[in-house]
This record gives C-alpha cells, structure tokens and sequence, in this order.
C-alpha cells in the first residue's frame, strides 16, 4: 500500500515537473512575441520577459513552498537552480554554440549575479527570510531593471535581435493563458508530493528542492540553447545570467512575501550555497577572461556542476 502510494507520489512529482517547465516555455515564448509585436523594447523584452518568465517555475516554487511552509524547498530550489544554469545551461550552451561575451556586459551582468547572491546569502544568514526582507529584495531587483534600463538603454540586445515573422497577438495570447496555467498546476504537484516524497524515502526537503531546481532550469537551458543556435550570442548569455539575478532576490522574495521563509537544514545551505557563489564567481572569471566559453572550457563548465551533487 505505503510502495502504491510512492508510485503515485513519483509520478505526479514528475507531472508537476514536466508541467512546469513546459508551461514555461509556452508561456515566456508567447509572450516574448507579444512583446515584440507592440514593439516593446528587445532589452526590455529580454531583461524581463525572458529572464524573469524563464524562471516562472522557480517563482511558482518558492510561492508553494512558502505558502506550504517548505521554507528548505524554497531556497533549496533557487540555489539548485542557479548552481545547475551557471555549470549545466553555460555549458551546453556553449556546446551547442561557443560563447563570445563583451568584457563590459560580462561585468555589468556577472557584478549583479553576484551582488544578488550575496544579498540572498546575508538574509539568509539567520535561516529566515522575513516578509520585510522579501519585500525589500523584490525592490531591489525592480531598481536594478530600471537603472539598467535607462543607463544601458538595450544596445546590446537591441543588436542582437533580428526582424522575424510573427504570429498576431490573438493567436499567441492562449499560449501565455494556457502556458501560466500549466506552471500554476506544476508547481503545486511539485511541491505538494516533492515534500512527500522526502518524508516517505527519508531525504531531507531541502535535497528535494536541490534537485528541482535542477529541473525548473529547463527552460532557461532551452532558450539559451536555441538563442545560441541561432547566432543570437548577447540573448543567450544575457539570459543566464538575468536569470541568476532574477532567481536570489525576486524569485526568493516573492516566496518570503507570500510567507516567512524558515531553512531547518542550516549545514546542507551553508555548504550548496557556498559552493553556488564560488563556482559563480570561477564561470564568471572565465567569461571575463576569455571573453566567452569555447566547447573546451565547455566541458569544465559541465564538470563543475559534478561537486554539488556530492555535497548533498
């Protein structure tokens, strides 16, 4: 009976996961050509919808986790995530195409990656993340959007979009609608039987949510990939690393603003979180260094992911 009800547990865990991350997709997609259609501002198009929408999954997440008091599932989650896009999604990224990065972008783009993860690292120095503090972070993000926006003004994404046919906005407007539907569903079977699950096999939550962060980094491997695949270099790294801005404050913020986020399993954050920011900074290095990521450096990259896996 206990075996019959893992089964199903497993299986609408991996529902949840699937559902998540196609949702994701469907929905930043669409919306990206909405966005473009009126004529919205590339940068604009993919700071935001992009960046942000690639990391709906980790949103939806944090925003379950929290609202079902699973604070280790929620930065278990982010922490996943951002460790799996800076090793897996640079490297097969790069794999797929070799990236070429301006050393300037690289440090405008890098410096706040590792600005948010410090911010996400001192809140969560006490193992709570208030709703104060959440609020705060949400801010923050919002702040750097904007000043990014109107310093930058898109030059660089602005060049590295090109004039494409698109679907009129009544044709994409059921994708978005469908899409968020999906995520919303994923998330809550994420979350619900991931805790479950945890309990049942004896795995603490906050693997559970290591491990899921691993998965909701789909999307942003997916359109990273197929932004580099077809020559479009600044989207693709912009991507990534928006995503690992978005993901410490806004996605995390967003959670503590639903409820408190509490981490009982202080050791494993300490030491995946430590490792997050370490290895952040070594990929970063190498962008900045080599002004981009060959196929070669590819597969460092890819290896790098191995160590936090062996920290759980």
């Amino acid at each position: 009976m206990v075996s019959g009800s893992v089964s199903v547990e497993l299986a609408l865990f991996l529902v949840g996961l699937v559902a998540l991350v196609v949702g994701a997709e469907r929905a930043v997609s669409a919306a990206a050509d909405i966005a473009r259609f009126y004529g919205v501002s590339a940068f604009f198009v993919g700071v935001t919808v992009i960046s942000v929408g690639t990391s709906v999954p980790e949103m939806t997440t944090s925003v379950y986790a929290a609202l079902y008091g699973a604070g280790d599932i929620v930065v278990g989650n982010i922490v996943g995530s951002e460790t799996a896009q800076i090793t897996l999604a640079v490297g097969v990224v790069a794999l797929v195409s070799p990236i070429v990065a301006e050393r300037r972008n690289v440090l405008v783009y890098g410096g706040a990656m590792t600005l948010a993860m410090i911010v996400m690292l001192l809140t969560l120095d006490d193992g709570r993340i208030q709703r104060s503090e959440g609020f705060l972070m949400m801010l923050a993000y919002v702040n750097f959007i904007y000043t990014l926006y109107t310093n930058e003004g898109g030059a660089e994404i602005t060049e590295e979009v090109v004039d494409e046919e698109l679907e009129r906005p009544g044709r994409e407007l059921p994708w978005v609608v469908g899409g968020l539907a999906l995520v919303v569903v994923g998330g809550h079977l994420l979350v619900t039987n991931g805790t479950a699950l945890a309990r049942v096999a004896g795995i603490s939550e906050y693997t559970i949510g290591l491990l899921t962060g691993l998965g909701t980094t789909a999307p942003e491997i997916v359109v990273a990939s197929v932004a580099a695949r077809r020559g479009h270099g600044g989207i693709s790294v912009g991507s990534l690393l928006g995503s690992n801005i978005t993901d410490p404050v806004f996605s995390l913020g967003i959670g503590a603003l639903v409820a408190d986020v509490v981490v009982t399993d202080v050791a494993s954050m300490t030491r995946t979180t430590t490792y997050m920011l370490g290895v952040s900074l070594v990929v970063v290095g190498l962008l900045y260094w080599r002004r981009g990521i060959s196929r070669r450096l590819a597969v460092v990259c890819l290896l790098l992911y191995v160590p936090s896996v062996v920290l759980l």
